[in-house]
């Protein structure tokens, strides 16, 4: 039987950050959808499921604590983690207030990845197990969604 890989909705105004957690997940084998906008979000999670969602702090005209909100008063189940560059402690307080599970602080890509694998379930799946570390990550430097630019600089 076919192993379903996780579905990771990305929030996140940036699209340099888009194409990144999208490639990044995608190492992983984690099928990512990112979106720019908290209105674009929740229209996606209302009609589709998925197993995380990852969010930026700061969004245009809904932020993400009020995404964050509105996603808790229809789902309570879908782990919610920020990934932002808000990185005062009211920020993460603020986070955890509003529902959500977990605050990375970008541009740590390794407590990103730790907390994806803490969040998605893969069962009894090895496929966690492919999520990059920072070594590899270091080692595959291209995108392939655009040529000479770094997938991520540490």
């Amino acid at each position: 039987m076919p192993v379903i890989p996780p579905r990771v909705l990305c929030v996140d105004d940036d699209e340099d950050s888009r194409v990144m957690l999208v490639t990044l997940l995608g190492y992983g084998l984690i099928k990512a959808t990112a979106v720019g906008t908290a209105d674009q979000a929740l229209s996606l999670i209302q009609s589709e499921r998925f197993d995380l969602c990852l969010t930026d702090a700061r969004l245009p005209r809904l932020d993400g604590f009020e995404l964050c909100r509105r996603i808790r008063t229809f789902d309570q189940s879908t782990p919610i983690v920020f990934f932002s560059g808000a990185a005062y402690a009211a920020d993460k307080r603020k986070g955890i207030e509003a529902g959500a599970n977990g605050y990375v602080i970008k541009p740590d890509i390794q407590d990103l990845l730790r907390c994806v694998k803490q969040f998605v379930s893969f069962a009894e799946s090895p496929i966690a197990e492919h999520i990059p570390t920072r070594r590899e990550i270091s080692t595959v430097r291209q995108s392939p969604f655009s040529v000479g630019e770094p997938l991520y600089v540490g």
